[in-house]
Formats: structure tokens, sequence, C-alpha cells
């Protein structure tokens, strides 16, 4: 793992087998994240492949260009860190727009892993992490959109509790939904320890910590999901972005960890019009993976062939 990272790319030897690399492949990491998944696919697509890594979060470009290079990437300058990787600040949503500028007709391969990254949850600015004493600000890309503390001073009760139950599946909504929104009202959820803390009120204190999973996972990850409209670019990629720009034979692999996610790859896969399933069942992490790196229990790998 580069020093300048501590994430550990989830499931790594069962997403490169998935997709089954050789040189001379065209491969879009779309979300490249700190290139934990792309620096060896860019080694098993020499000579003459092309990596292509898309990220909203411009801060994990950036690492991914220290991961891909080895050397610190100078701000202001391209993403093009060799001749054959290109990374974009750009969603996999936008993969079609990319790959016109590129002049890339079709690709072979695309892999999202729809995960955050060690580093994105451990920023002290970004509002990830449980304990972070920044702003609650949970965007991927802070030059778009409002910060998830704006976001939840201006939406009504009954709008946090909608996004609590079908993003985060929380049982606990209709108590945290008007806490939120009345402390975020009064300038009171200004970080995520702010909103950890209101979600351990809600669940009895510090002492529910013991029982498992933090408690405010699904309320952090319910906000966040909003906040980015990641179910909505997700469904778009599913079933538009991907089915275009993958040449027939082409594959794609998900890497989900919420069941929603999980869901809707699940049933974008089974149009059989559209995708041929390369598996049947979703692959897991290894017992020892999860006993290695806790965070990735809950990731299921998918992958399709395009038809």
């Amino acid at each position: 793992m580069p020093s300048h990272t501590r994430h550990r790319p989830v499931m790594l030897r069962e997403t490169l087998q998935a997709l089954d690399l050789k040189p001379g492949l065209i491969v879009v990491d779309g979300t490249v994240g700190a290139a934990g998944h792309s620096l060896p696919i860019s080694k098993a697509i020499r000579p003459g492949g092309l990596l292509i890594g898309l990220d909203r979060d411009q801060e994990m470009l950036a690492r991914a260009a220290q991961t891909l290079t080895g050397q610190p990437h100078q701000p202001g300058s391209a993403f093009r860190p060799a001749e054959d990787i290109v990374l974009e600040h750009s969603s996999y949503c936008d993969l079609p727009a990319v790959l016109e500028r590129l002049q890339v007709p079709k690709v072979d391969r695309i892999l999202v892993d729809l995960g955050l990254s060690s580093d994105q949850l451990e920023s002290s600015e970004r509002g990830f992490g449980f304990q972070t004493s920044g702003d609650l600000d949970m965007r991927f890309d802070r030059t778009r959109g409002a910060a998830a503390k704006d976001w939840l001073a201006q939406a009504t009760v009954a709008e946090i509790t909608n996004v609590l139950v079908e993003f985060g599946e929380e049982p606990h909504s209709a108590e945290l939904a008007p806490l939120l929104s009345q402390m975020a009202r009064s300038g009171k959820l200004e970080t995520a320890a702010n909103l950890a803390d209101a979600v351990l009120s809600v669940y009895g204190g510090r002492g529910a910590m013991q029982r498992g999973s933090h408690p405010a996972t699904r309320t952090f990850q319910a906000i966040r999901i909003h906040v980015n409209s990641e179910l909505t670019h997700l469904q778009r990629f599913l079933t538009t972005v991907a089915p275009e720009c993958l040449k027939p034979g082409g594959l794609l692999a998900v890497i989900s960890f919420h069941s929603v996610e999980d869901r809707m790859v699940k049933q974008a896969f089974q149009d059989t019009a559209t995708w041929q399933s390369a598996s049947a069942k979703p692959i897991a992490p290894s017992a020892l993976e999860c006993k290695v790196n806790p965070r990735c229990r809950s990731a299921k790998l998918r992958s399709a062939i395009r038809a």
C-alpha cells in the first residue's frame, strides 16, 4: 500500500480475475480513487492498452496520479500520468463525453467500485467519517451541489425521514429526522462529529457503539447517497451509459456495499437483451480480507458481459 494512501482496494484478486485482462485492452475505472485497482490494471493491459480513470473527487484523482507515477501530483497540471493512462475529473455517468473527447469509440472493460475510500473516511475536512471535526460536507465533488449540513438545514422533516428510510433503512428515522432538522436549522449540526453524537443520543448514548457497527452508519450512508445523487447516477449508468460505451463482448464489473445498490445491479444484469451474466452469484470478500479490512464486509462483486 503506497504511503500517500491508507486505502486497501476491495477484492483486488477477485476483481482482476473477473475483468480477465490482457495487453491491448481499453479499460475504464469509473471510480479510480487512489488507484488501488487501477495500478495493477494498468500493468496488465500493457503494451498497447489504455486506462481511463474517472472520479468526481479531485483529491482522489491527485492520489491516483501519485499511485500511478510514484511522484506527487502537481496541482494544476494535467491528469495524464502516462501516455497510456488518462485521469478525468468526471462522474462515471459522464463517460460518453469523456470517450468523445479522447476519440475512443468503445471500451473493453469497465470497473465501478461504489464504496468510499479510507482516505475519504479519514479526511478531517470532508465529513464522511464519524468523528471528524471539519464541515459536514459529504460531497464527492465540492464544486457542485449543497453540502450535507446545508441540505439538512433546508430540507423538511418529511424529506429527511424519506432519505433515512430509503437510502439507509434507518429504524429510528421518525425520531432522528426532526432532531437533525432542528439542530441543522439552529447551527448545531456543523461537523460529522455533531451528526454522530446526535444519532448516538437517539440510540441511547455511547454504550450503543459496543453492540456492533457504529449506530450512525446508516444515517451517514443515507445522507451521503442523497447529497451525491448516487443512486440516480448508478441507475443511469447501468441502463444507458455502460451499454452504450462497452463493445459487444465487453465486460462490466461493479462492487457495491449497500443492499439497494446491489439490487439495482442485479436487476440491470437480468436484462438479457443487454447483458449476459458472467457469474450466477455475487462474489464476496474472503474471511481473511474481512478480518484485515472490516470495512469490506458488505461488499459484493457482480459482473456481466455486453450482449
